[in-house]
């Protein structure tokens, strides 16, 4: 069931304006994880130090975490989410955010998530609490 859903999780972030306009992308999912990547695009995730800005590496991880839920069927909003931001990455590089669910429980899930850059450098750490909302159905359209 896992590899239809993960085509289907596939189309549904396609569509994701948001995702699409971070030029986020699903590099890998599998059953309680993710991997998701994001280039730093000067005109787009930088801050006014030319330093990626921390809202947009926040944004990747909370879409990390969020397709970590997906994968095991769940559709979830945040309830919680924090970040310590450890070290910034600069124009050209390509972040990967690399999420794993910890507790999935009936009503909640709680996710963890590391960033890092291309040299495997910890950029920053993440855990966020998701309620789940519903379910995703492969066979969705």
């Amino acid at each position: 069931m896992i590899e239809h859903l993960t085509k289907h999780l596939n189309r549904v972030y396609d569509r994701n304006s948001f995702v699409r306009l971070l030029d986020i992308t699903i590099a890998e999912m599998g059953e309680g994880y993710a991997i998701l990547n994001m280039p730093v695009d000067p005109e787009k995730h930088t801050n006014l130090y030319h330093a990626l800005h921390g809202g947009a590496l926040a944004s990747l991880a909370d879409t990390a975490m969020g397709v970590s839920c997906a994968t095991l069927g769940n559709r979830v909003v945040t309830v919680e989410m924090n970040i310590n931001f450890i070290k910034s990455a600069g124009k050209g590089e390509t972040v990967r955010a690399q999420s794993k669910v910890i507790h999935a429980g009936r009503q909640t899930m709680v996710v963890e998530c590391d960033m890092r850059d291309s040299s495997d450098s910890l950029l920053g750490k993440a855990r966020g609490t998701f309620m789940i909302i519903g379910r995703f159905e492969a066979d969705e359209a």
